[in-house]
């Protein structure tokens, strides 16, 4: 069964498209992520699912109903902005929001998958930019949710704080809970969603799997040599090339061929300053559907050094208001 159904829904302020007949399902125990650049109508979207937005086009439904008509103890929302009260610990506001259901999780639990265990009685307020969103994760969590819609759950958050996020991600859909998520985080995309989709100026571009969307969209594995050289410096050696800004980039490259790459260049005496192998991710597609041009990731060194590679990315699978009570 579909737990998220919209069908051609529109969405227009003004001249402005938000959303250009937008269609789409997410099945029961999924986890998928809506991907796109700032204003491309993500959070529109999430809005018009959740209910708090009225599309002037279209239809959506959430387990089977209108949004207005849903069980809201059976959803939970984590928007962009939320701003509970400063006085109030951590443990105070997942006790609130807990009162508001009949049968909520243990404020503890919820604390501790959420990492907040330790900061729990610490006023909202003296809590980090990190421990504030994890919190407000937590009270999205606290009525153990069927559908969990997450607007960038992992924004201002340091990367072991958004691990944790990302596996209660992971374990809240093997309990069969279904999660829709917003996020520029590429890696995380890949590492949680079983499905991403790209959204650009309100229209749904691209959907599939990381590994498919990736095949279809991510490009060759390259090489990219910080370097002036022409394209012509690599001569005999059979790989497709450009040189652009600085750099030169082979196509086609294997670990194994980097050395190639390599004599072909010392052979020609070109002068380089850095290598940095690559394969293609959920970057390169969002990059390529987008229109940007590929930017260098992390894991050059200098001439002599070890090439530095990236490894695959993980393969784990994986509003207006803080819970679906407040909706």
């Amino acid at each position: 069964m579909d737990a998220l159904v919209a069908d051609d829904v529109e969405k227009r302020y003004g001249g402005t498209a938000a959303l250009d007949g937008v269609s789409l399902s997410v099945a029961e125990g999924e986890v998928f992520a809506l991907v796109g650049p700032n204003g491309a109508g993500k959070t529109t979207f999430v809005r018009a699912l959740t209910g708090t937005t009225r599309p002037d086009a279209g239809e959506v439904s959430v387990l089977g109903e209108s949004p207005a008509a849903v069980d809201e103890s059976r959803l939970g929302v984590l928007p962009q902005s939320f701003s509970p009260p400063a006085r109030l610990t951590a443990r105070e506001l997942v006790d609130y929001y807990a009162g508001l259901y009949d049968d909520a999780r243990g404020t503890d639990d919820v604390l501790a998958s959420v990492g907040m265990a330790d900061a729990a009685d610490t006023w909202y307020e003296n809590l980090s930019g990190g421990q504030q969103r994890r919190t407000c994760l937590g009270v999205a969590l606290v009525n153990d949710p069927d559908v969990l819609f997450l607007d960038e759950p992992t924004t201002g958050i340091d990367p072991a704080g958004r691990r944790t996020v990302q596996e209660q991600v992971v374990d809240l859909a093997a309990g069969g809970a279904t999660v829709l998520l917003t996020t520029h985080d590429m890696a995380e995309a890949e590492r949680v969603a079983d499905r991403v989709g790209f959204l650009a100026d309100g229209e749904l571009i691209a959907v599939g799997s990381p590994a498919a969307l990736v095949r279809e969209h991510g490009g060759e594995r390259r090489l990219v040599v910080e370097t002036d050289a022409d394209a012509d410096a690599l001569g005999d050696a059979d790989f497709a090339a450009e040189s652009r800004d600085g750099e030169l980039v082979a196509y086609g490259v294997d670990p194994a061929d980097i050395g190639v790459v390599v004599r072909a260049l010392d052979d020609a005496g070109v002068a380089y300053s850095e290598l940095v192998w690559t394969q293609p991710d959920l970057e390169d597609v969002y990059l390529e559907l987008t229109g940007d041009r590929y930017a260098r990731r992390p894991g050059a060194v200098a001439p002599g050094g070890e090439v530095g590679t990236e490894p695959a990315a993980g393969t784990d699978r994986g509003a207006e208001a803080g819970t679906g009570g407040d909706r």
